[in-house]
């Protein structure tokens, strides 16, 4: 039954998994991505199981649990880093879809500790700023996704401290759009840097489209 239920947002999320692979943000089981069910009267997560090759994942390779991690109706055990997406969900109730990527050039700038500053005007528009980076915390656990959530903000992206990205979204497309957009971001970051400086948008301009960020994103809401 849940499997028919929810059956459209399986597809959705295995085809967000082969793509994250295709692009080079992941390789084999170096991921996880998760989806809110808007299920009343308490929403449900669908999430990739623990282990699950990305490249190789079916319809079927997924868990549902609810808003605490219990498992709903699935024998799969859930992604070790259930933690990490379960907090956002609870904090960010505009979130419909998180992404965690383990992409070369992001991971550069988590493992340097380097907040990726704004340097192209469709960053602050889409990811509401600079891209920053949350203090380490040993994967999966209660203290990484606290200081995921913290740095996150009310922004769309976080470097996560030797370790990787996390992206979200209203609806997959967006977080994994997201997801390829800090990367790039992130390529640009470093190549610039070894040219000998990265120049951030003028700090006026940066306000400006941050405020444009937080007025799609209140529209957004509305059209909940």
């Amino acid at each position: 039954m849940t499997t028919q239920r929810w059956q459209s947002q399986r597809e959705t999320i295995t085809d967000v998994c082969r793509s994250l692979v295709r692009t080079g943000l992941v390789s084999g089981s170096s991921g996880n991505v998760s989806l809110r069910l808007r299920n009343h009267p308490h929403d449900l997560v669908l999430i990739t199981a623990r282990g699950a090759d990305l490249d190789d994942l079916g319809p079927h390779g997924l868990s549902i649990i609810d808003m605490v991690g219990e498992p709903v109706e699935e024998e799969l055990p859930p992604s070790s880093e259930s933690a990490l997406h379960l907090r956002i969900y609870r904090g960010r109730p505009d979130v419909g879809c998180v992404i965690h990527s383990h992409p070369i050039y992001a991971t550069v700038a988590a493992v340097a500790g380097r907040e990726i500053p704004p340097l192209i005007d469709e960053v602050v528009i889409k990811i509401g700023g600079p891209v920053p980076v949350a203090e380490y915390g040993f994967p999966g656990s209660e203290e990484l996704a606290q200081k995921s959530l913290a740095s996150l903000g009310d922004g769309m992206a976080v470097l996560l401290r030797n370790h990787g990205l996390i992206t979200v979204g209203r609806t997959p497309r967006e977080a994994l759009e997201n997801s390829l957009l800090v990367e790039r971001l992130a390529r640009i970051f470093l190549y610039t840097t070894l040219l000998g400086a990265a120049h951030p948008l003028p700090e006026e301009t940066v306000e400006l489209e941050k405020e444009l960020y937080r007025m799609k994103r209140a529209a957004e809401s509305m059209d909940k």
